[in-house]
């Protein structure tokens, strides 16, 4: 060996005992070696005299390489050269050169890859006869025929096929290359090809399999008569119909068929092609053969075929034609339906796909012929099929762990589109589709075991995925077999009830018929029962009993007022279910902090909270809910903070538990009923909000604890009304102790909806709590802002500093907006009102949000119209200078005129309307003090000419705001166009 090759085998040696210096070493070398003039040269020799493959390997790696980058620069005898050698190995003309051809398949496929490399380049103008003077060394044998179809393999690769991104560059060497070989050889390789299958189809298949192959590929671009003629068509029908022959030639030949049913053409005689065909000689593969990979093929073939037999009927006016479309199509259509049932095909999404469009095409059929109706019923016993689950995977989605979980989500994609396809057939034939599931549930009930798990969840995900075509009058007049339907859902307990999958579609199927119910009152019973029970509440598996509750409370929300006459059953039903809130046993796990299952509670207070039920029963109700689970509250609270962290951390738990239950049970009750009809219910209310207030105390730093409580502070604002304002002050006062000022953005949002509720009756409360929450902002906010980061350097605490600016921002916008402006001027809060004032200022001007500025403008026209009401007025001294000086200025001049400020941009355009509405304000408030300053300060300073000046004073005084906005806008734009580059803000 030479120093070269020992570089390339150091280089390529993957043992492991080489160490990393060397291997780097041998690469540098090599890539030397790569530069030298001589290097095609000295990779055919190694090719013709090495035998090592590690060597074989690089030298067609760097030919192809050099070739690729360098080829156009080489003298017409180095080109030559190269032509005439890589085509002597590829061709065998030396008996010396069998080396390579005889290697490893890579080996090979590289070396196709190199005479691309060259086609690419030279063919036809400088090598016309590359393909040509291929055919002599056909004779050779299999190894050059085997080299024949990795050629043409790699041009399609490399060149032709559109599987791949192609450069324009690409696109138009394939079309010269194209044009070439129809005009020149491809009657040649298409005669080739059936002559090496015609010899070698006994004796070599393996060989002809590869032959069919490379065919395949090239049936799209050439003359289909070449191939569809009394030589070939029959050649190939022999070749799949021919038992002894093995699964992958008959496959081959299969996957030809295919191209040519595809391949395009005008319909007239596409069908004509389909027609002459005969294909129903194949369908019997699919029933006689059990290899898996030649079924998958026929099953593409046919499913192909019938494509095109759709599509000729799509595009074909002559009613003799659609005839034949449709008859070529129940031809294949029973064969397509057995290989979706029985296997696992990789054109199932095309079959689909197909089948999807066949049923549309049924829409305009009226009425459907006897057999078009079959077709239909077949395609829903494929989907029945397809939709359930493999029985291997029933205990892992009975616990849903890991391998269940993935299998679920797997399923629940790949039933998308055949649900799809299940609306379509329901629509097309309601009753055909109604009959399938009463069967198809009949079915599965009448077996007595477990063993149809899969059987009875996939029938009632059928009637669940139906449900959502339906229309709502059809299903509250159960129309067809809707009301036999929904009969058999509602009283069948089936065997595998147990199943977590089973239960669960059940639940949701029914819930999903429940508006049937809404007309049939008759059938609440039932309906009751089954959430009721142990098929739904009272299921063993908590996640679908919780599942349940949930569904439960959707049913109530939907039929409350039928459900009244219930009550009693109901609560009795769910005793057990609310006293799981109440059992003192802080370390269950079922109760570590997790909130499921508190809509069973939402769903007793939809239920009892209605004024069709009595009063004294409803306080009796809810009394019964409430005084439990406030004196478990009272006995959790006491000595809490003498207690460890872990028993402390139970406490909590079960606490949040109990808070959510409360909130979710006051959801049922309204304001009207609660303060005005039956006071006695708010009065309840407003104790286990005391109750739930001393919460704070005992725990104030507990984060989820204080999130809960102001949640139901929040429901308790919009259920008791203004009668909640006695607690308020403690509440708040509460919320307010020991707060973190990142969690102020709850308080803030709490305070947003009791100023949009109560208006100016909060007056008091927020005079007294401003200075507080101002204080506890202005310690982390700055009043120039939060500094701008990129995305990068974002991390959770600049997360919530940005939450928490952007919730005073609404929190200030909405004080403002609500008349509750004089709250800044008492002088318990009037120290905060020049950083609140700068704040606003620097973020309209400079903040990265369009909409947050537009907030400040907007408060800032409202203090302007709230603070000067009458021309000259000195409500706020120092105000209307500050004003006039800084925003006028900075925010309605400088902000514009800089360049990010963008015209084009929708929410940007929004903000220049109010900043022109702001100037407006300004001058109806100040007048020529505004407008002097305004014009002296901001355009005359930025060189804006004189008559500019002076029509934009015009135009103020005009009164005129879209015209003002139109104007200004020019006056922007045409200072832009004097500055070289953005003004520096002042």
């Amino acid at each position: 060996m030479d120093d070269l090759e020992k570089g390339i085998l150091i280089m390529f040696d993957e043992s492991g005992a080489l160490d990393d210096d060397l291997k780097k070493q041998a690469k540098l070398y090599c890539n030397s070696i790569k530069e030298k003039p001589s290097i095609c040269r000295l990779c055919i020799e190694k090719l013709c005299f090495s035998n090592l493959v590690q060597v074989q390997f690089w030298c067609l790696q760097t030919l192809h390489e050099v070739i690729r980058t360098r080829y156009l620069t080489m003298t017409p005898d180095e080109r030559h050269m190269i032509r005439g050698s890589v085509f002597s190995i590829v061709c065998l003309e030396d008996k010396n050169l069998t080396r390579v051809l005889e290697g490893p398949a890579f080996i090979k496929n590289k070396l196709a890859q190199v005479l691309i490399t060259l086609i690419y380049f030279d063919y036809p103008l400088v090598w016309s006869s590359v393909f040509v003077d291929f055919f002599p060394h056909l004779n050779k044998g299999n190894v050059v025929i085997d080299m024949f179809c990795r050629v043409l393999n790699a041009l399609d690769d490399e060149l032709i096929s559109l599987d791949y991104p192609r450069t324009q560059e690409e696109l138009t060497v394939a079309s010269r290359i194209k044009d070439a070989m129809r005009q020149q050889c491809v009657s040649q390789i298409v005669r080739a090809w059936y002559d090496i299958v015609s010899m070698y189809r006994n004796s070599d298949q393996e060989l002809c399999t590869s032959v069919l192959d490379s065919m395949r590929r090239y049936i799209s671009w050439i003359d289909i008569g070449l191939i569809v003629n009394d030589a070939f068509i029959p050649l190939l029908f022999d070749l799949i119909l021919v038992g002894s022959l093995s699964d992958q030639l008959r496959g081959a030949a299969v996957r030809c068929l295919s191209a040519v049913v595809s391949k395009r053409m005008e319909p007239q005689s596409k069908l004509s092609l389909l027609q002459s065909l005969h294909i129903s000689r194949v369908v019997r593969l699919v029933t006689e053969n059990d290899d898996a990979e030649l079924v998958s093929d026929v099953a593409a073939l046919l499913t192909g075929y019938a494509v095109e037999a759709l599509d000729c009927f799509k595009r074909i006016n002559s009613e003799d034609a659609k005839g034949i479309s449709m008859e070529l199509l129940s031809e294949v259509l029973p064969s397509i339906f057995y290989v979706m049932k029985n296997f696992e095909v990789d054109s199932t999404f095309n079959i689909i796909q197909f089948l999807s469009g066949y049923v549309s095409i049924l829409k305009s059929f009226s009425p459907l012929r006897e057999k078009q109706l079959l077709h239909l019923g077949q395609i829903l016993e494929v989907i029945l099929v397809l939709i359930r689950y493999n029985q291997a995977y029933r205990a892992n989605l009975d616990v849903m762990d890991k391998i269940g979980k993935e299998e679920e989500d797997r399923m629940v994609e790949f039933r998308k589109d055949l649900f799809v396809l299940l609306r379509t057939v329901g629509r097309v034939a309601p009753d055909v589709t109604q009959m399938f599931i009463r069967n198809s549930l009949a079915s599965a009930v009448s077996r007595s075991s477990n063993s149809n798990v899969e059987e009875v969840e996939g029938a009632l995900s059928l009637l669940y995925a139906l449900g959502e075509s339906i229309s709502e009058e059809a299903m509250k007049t159960g129309s067809g077999l809707l009301s036999e339907l929904v009969l058999m859902l509602l009283s069948t307990k089936f065997p595998c009830h147990s199943n977590r999958p089973v239960a669960l579609v059940y639940l949701e199927t029914v819930t999903r018929y429940v508006k049937f119910i809404q007309d049939n009152t008759q059938y609440i019973p039932m309906v009751l029962a089954a959430f009721l029970d142990e098929r739904g509440i009272h299921h063993s598996n908590i996640n679908v009993s919780r599942r349940a509750s949930y569904l439960f409370m959707r049913v109530v929300k939907l039929l409350k007022m039928k459900l009244v006459p219930f009550i009693e059953t109901i609560l009795q039903s769910l005793q057990d279910t609310v006293a799981q809130f109440t059992i003192m046993n802080y370390t269950a796990e079922e109760l570590s902090g997790s909130e499921d299952g508190s809509h069973i509670f939402e769903a007793i207070g939809l239920l009892i909270g209605t004024e069709d039920v009595q009063p004294e029963k409803q306080s009796d109700y809810l009394s019964s809910l409430l005084s439990p689970l406030c004196q478990q509250v009272e006995a959790l609270l006491i000595n809490a903070k003498l207690l460890n962290v872990e028993e402390a951390n139970a406490k909590i738990a079960v606490i949040q538990q109990i808070i959510m239950a409360i909130n979710s049970l006051s959801k049922g009750f309204s304001e009207r009923l609660v303060t005005a009809s039956r006071p006695a219910i708010g009065l309840m209310f407003k104790q286990t909000l005391d109750v739930l207030l001393r919460v704070l105390v005992t725990f104030p730093k507990v984060e989820p604890l204080r999130n809960k409580v102001t949640s139901f502070i929040h429901r308790m604002v919009d259920t008791l009304g203004a009668s909640v304002f006695p607690y308020l002050p403690k509440a708040l006062e509460q919320l307010l102790e020991e707060i973190e000022p990142k969690q102020m953005v709850c308080f803030l949002l709490l305070l947003n909806q009791l100023i949009c509720k109560f208006n100016t009756l909060v007056r008091d409360i927020l005079e007294q709590i401003f200075p507080a929450v101002a204080e506890r902002i202005f310690s982390v906010i700055p009043r120039n802002g939060l500094p701008s980061t990129g995305p990068d350097a974002i991390t959770e605490e600049v997360r919530e500093l940005q939450e928490l600016q952007r919730t005073l921002y609404t929190f200030l916008h909405v004080i403002t907006t609500h008349d509750l402006s004089p709250v800044f001027l008492v002088p318990k809060c009037k120290a905060y009102l020049d950083p609140v004032m700068q704040l606003l200022l620097f973020s309209s001007c400079n903040h990265k949000d369009i909409l947050v500025r537009k907030a400040c403008v907007q408060i800032f026209i409202r203090l302007i119209k709230d603070w000067c009401a009458q021309p000259y007025e000195e409500k706020v001294p120092g105000f209307r200078s500050f004003v006039i000086e800084a925003f006028a200025t900075n925010c309605c001049f400088y902000s514009v005129l800089d360049r990010s400020f963008e015209f084009h941009d929708a929410n940007t355009f929004v903000l220049f309307g109010e900043i022109v509405l702001a100037q407006k304000v300004m001058y109806e408030k100040f007048g020529d003090d505004f407008l002097v300053h305004f014009v002296s300060k901001g355009l005359s300073s930025a060189q804006c000419p004189q008559d500019l000046a002076e029509q934009y004073r015009q135009k103020l005084q005009s009164g005129d705001l879209k015209a003002l906005k139109s104007f200004y806008q020019s006056v922007v734009e045409n200072l832009r166009l004097q500055q070289n580059g953005s003004l520096v803000f002042r």
